[in-house]
């Protein structure tokens, strides 16, 4: 799931694990559902060695579940950011790592040497190490895989050097977030209505005007739908008619310039009723422009370019979980010379003439 940054510490609890806070994340309960995770996904990284990141909160579990799956080594690296310090990743995750007995197999990193990169199977598109540099991709060994961590037709070309990874020949992963072992997509409709919920307006009996151009589309909507809304969904702003919305969710690809702009939100103002609010899910919205046009806007910051508004670990550690273990198994499974296939769990991306990249068809497990 696109933008799912190494993200929001466990509850805000920086560098310890307080489960009276939240005690959804704590260390047995994490440890759990990581070796189910493992099970479920068939996740077996013996004899491979992983490049991925140490992070703060539910993305500490990433480094963990490489070791719990018995790679030969794991490397995380790890640095400062707005989410928590690199002590406090470091401590987290060695925290954890202890935790489920596999501490010793996971060297914390400030600094990635080429005789790591040499001795990586697999590296992690991670929020640590993006992006991914032709420098770095050009010190890989030939076998090496990335993984790309999200479904491949979410592909981010700011996120790694395709030129450098088709020159070298270097597969980039993604993983199927509907194959039955992963169904990170099944939380979408939770995560969009919890959203809503923060942005202090109810799902229930209020009606929704759902813009969405991809495959988020029946996820989004059935669970909107299950909490009450009366949704209406549109591939584009300018279907968009007048009603008495209650809420605008954009759930539109993001590209080169904002979804949501000045000229789309001057038909949002059109059709829709003083204190409306626009939700940005998925898609770059212009704030200053929606601000300015009586529009509320929910979240108030920018996530950043291309990445989701609201994080999978709002929802508990659960759905990342299951998307680390996913999106490392299908990393390994094509690093095993796994043969593609279009029910699976891993896909590759790949890149047309038109520079676009286009969704791969997903391998078997």
């Amino acid at each position: 799931m696109i933008g799912t940054e190494s993200g929001v510490a466990f509850g805000q609890l920086r560098s310890r694990f307080d489960t009276t806070l939240r005690p959804g994340f704590s260390l047995p309960r994490l440890g759990t559902l990581m070796s189910r995770a493992l099970t479920e996904t068939l996740l077996d990284l013996s004899e491979l060695t992983v490049l991925t990141e140490a992070a703060t909160g539910a993305y500490a579990v990433t480094a963990v579940l490489a070791a719990m799956a018995g790679a030969r080594h794991v490397y995380a690296f790890t640095k400062t950011t707005r989410h928590g310090t690199s002590a406090e990743a470091m401590d987290q995750t060695l925290k954890l790592a202890d935790s489920v007995g596999v501490a010793d197999r996971i060297d914390i990193l400030e600094q990635i040497t080429p005789d790591i990169i040499h001795q990586t199977d697999i590296v992690t598109n991670s929020g640590h190490l993006r992006p991914l540099t032709a420098a770095l991709i050009d010190e890989l060994p030939k076998e090496a895989v990335i993984a790309l961590m999200y479904e491949a037709w979410e592909f981010r070309s700011e996120d790694l050097d395709m030129d450098a990874c088709l020159r070298r020949g270097i597969p980039i992963v993604g993983v199927n977030e509907r194959h039955p072992s992963v169904d990170v997509f099944s939380f979408l409709g939770p995560l969009c209505v919890k959203q809503l919920h923060d942005s202090g307006l109810s799902a229930y009996k209020n009606r929704i005007a759902l813009l969405c151009d991809n495959d988020f589309i029946g996820s989004l909507r059935s669970g909107l739908v299950s909490s009450g809304a009366s949704v209406d969904v549109f591939e584009d702003v300018q279907s968009l008619y007048h009603d008495q919305w209650d809420a605008i969710i954009v759930a539109l690809r993001p590209a080169a310039k904002p979804r949501i702009g000045a000229p789309e939100t001057a038909h949002l103002v059109a059709c829709a009723p003083p204190g409306a609010i626009v939700v940005q899910f998925w898609g770059d919205i212009d704030r200053t422009v929606l601000s300015e046009n009586g529009l509320g806007v929910w979240p108030t910051t920018s996530p950043g370019s291309g990445h989701m508004g609201i994080l999978l670990s709002e929802l508990g550690p659960e759905p990342v979980v299951r998307l680390q273990a996913g999106g490392l198994r299908a990393a390994e499974w094509v690093r095993r010379s796994g043969a593609v296939s279009s029910d699976g769990l891993a896909q590759i991306v790949t890149w047309h003439p038109d520079q676009s990249p286009t969704r791969a068809r997903p391998s078997p497990r």
